[in-house]
């Protein structure tokens, strides 16, 4: 660190000035030797790993639409279930090797306890991929 002290008539008092160029230079060094020394870090040991081929798979799983309009119906996928029905559905879905996606499509009159039971019963026999639809206001 320098200090100027004052000199003749001026007051200006004591004035300390960090002097930069040393962190620079240290900094500049430093970098330098992690760019020569990285490649050999990463390099230090040597194996063969082994090849293989893969396809990514493209297939998407199904997805399932129900719908439950304001009178109570549930249905899967246009066709009218029962609650029981439904969760035999869903239990055979859930079966599958590709677990399907479920869009839950609820009238806004529907009560909610009935979309409650269809979401628990989606969740307890393996559906757990639920979206809900709605339509943009």
């Amino acid at each position: 660190m320098a200090f100027s002290s004052p000199q003749g008539d001026d007051d200006s008092g004591l004035m300390a000035e960090i002097n930069m160029t040393p962190f620079v230079d240290v900094m500049l060094v430093l970098l330098i030797i992690f760019i020569v020394t990285l490649p050999v870090i990463q390099h230090s040991v040597k194996i063969e790993l082994p090849k293989a081929a893969s396809t990514a798979s493209n297939s998407k799983p199904e997805t399932i639409q129900v719908s439950i309009d304001s009178k109570g119906q549930i249905f899967w996928n246009s066709t009218p279930v029962t609650l029981d029905e439904y969760i035999a559905k869903a239990r055979e879905a859930a079966a599958q090797e590709q677990i399907p996606e479920v869009n839950l499509r609820a009238d806004k009159k529907v009560m909610y306890d009935l979309v409650a039971q269809v979401l628990s019963a989606s969740k307890r026999n393996g559906l757990t991929k639920l979206g809900f639809v709605t339509e943009a206001p």
